[in-house]
């Protein structure tokens, strides 16, 4: 991957380019920013423009036999960790290396920007939660003691840090303080707050910040007043930016669901309530993240009209159709604590709560909130 291909983020790019020429290379580097950001397209640029053997003034020059092999994730000196689970082919102690198929095939495809719930899907495991084991941090010991093949530099990117299990951190503390020579651990992260503490302090943090609209809107090639909406609504998020444009059957889920949702609730009609739990606990973990995502949205849209925002409101034409009779609803009195109580839901539901027990609680105080006037 070469800069160039990267949406926007012209800082960082100039700014990890002069560590290069500066020969200033960090050992260790976290990435951190929010989703769809570039975080890992910007780990693999800047791996391989270190690596590159014809280097431009701020390019790598993607044909020399190195940025051929980067191009195709083949480099026998680039490394990748990252969440893993067992499936149905990978019954036990799973290594990233069993799925590096898979996450070469999905990162060309999404042209390198990925999220938590692509990768899951692509694997298989959904409905599970995916970690950075202790077998992983022993394989990154072994493979960084070996010396590199061809490049200059090895490369270890280890994606999702923060899904690094506890106890499987300290095995690898000592190798990220002290690599062998010429190794370069970059570190990719969207919630910085949840790093264990003794790895965050031994990397060099480079903050992504979300991408500029007109770098968005330029990459989408849009135009018209749903351009400039769908790209508000994404914020700085690519992956928010495509799915807006797809109009994805998640999208439809949401709303369809958050609506019936609602009407139960304020019902309080027990019976259909608990049907209604049957069908949505099915789902997986993700899709319920997903829906909470979507459901705070509506009740921050639902406030900003209530305190007559109106011209900060994005919605599509259902959503507006729907929020006209349900704004007067969410109100000073229940805005906040209907806010917190979704938030905990998601909160929850990141920690495998039970779903059903979940939902079924979160129903009944929201019954009561809608109350509230």
């Amino acid at each position: 991957m070469k800069f160039k291909e990267i949406i926007g983020q012209e800082e960082i790019k100039q700014r990890l380019i002069r560590t290069i020429k500066d020969n200033r290379v960090s050992h260790a580097q976290l990435f951190s920013g929010p989703e769809g950001s570039g975080k890992l397209a910007l780990a693999i640029a800047y791996a391989q423009y270190i690596n590159c053997r014809n280097k431009l003034n701020n390019d790598s020059c993607g044909v020399c036999p190195s940025c051929i092999k980067y191009e195709k994730l083949i480099h026998p000196d680039l490394h990748f960790i990252y969440p893993v689970a067992t499936t149905k082919e990978i019954t036990k102690k799973p290594l990233s290396k069993n799925f590096i198929k898979n996450w070469r095939n999905i990162l060309i495809k999404n042209e390198y920007y990925l999220n938590l719930n692509e990768w899951y899907e692509e694997i298989g495991i959904e409905k599970k939660q995916a970690i950075i084991n202790t077998d992983d941090c022993s394989e990154i010991i072994r493979t960084l003691n070996y010396k590199t093949y061809e490049a200059e530099y090895k490369v270890m990117i280890i994606w999702m840090v923060e899904k690094l299990f506890h106890s499987a951190a300290p095995k690898i503390l000592k190798i990220l303080e002290e690599p062998p020579e010429k190794t370069l651990f970059i570190l990719i992260s969207e919630n910085q707050d949840q790093i264990i503490s003794t790895i965050l302090s031994r990397t060099q943090l480079i903050k992504i910040p979300k991408i500029k609209n007109e770098d968005l809107l330029n990459k989408m090639e849009l135009s018209g007043y749903d351009a400039k909406n769908i790209i508000t609504q994404a914020n700085g998020n690519y992956k928010e930016a495509l799915r807006l444009i797809n109009q994805t059957d998640e999208e439809k889920f949401n709303y369809n669901n958050f609506t019936k949702w609602m009407r139960l609730c304020f019902k309080n009609k027990i019976s259909d309530i608990i049907d209604f739990i049957s069908e949505i606990s099915l789902l997986s973990r993700e899709r319920h993240k997903s829906f909470f995502l979507y459901s705070l949205r509506i009740i921050r849209e639902s406030l900003l009209i209530n305190n007559n925002c109106n011209s900060l409101v994005k919605l599509n034409n259902e959503e507006t159709a729907f929020i006209k009779k349900f704004y007067p609803y969410v109100n000073s009195a229940n805005g906040i604590q209907l806010t917190e109580e979704l938030n905990k839901a998601l909160f929850h539901t990141e920690r495998n709560a039970n779903s059903k027990i979940l939902f079924m609680d979160l129903s009944l105080k929201i019954h009561k909130l809608l109350q509230l006037k």
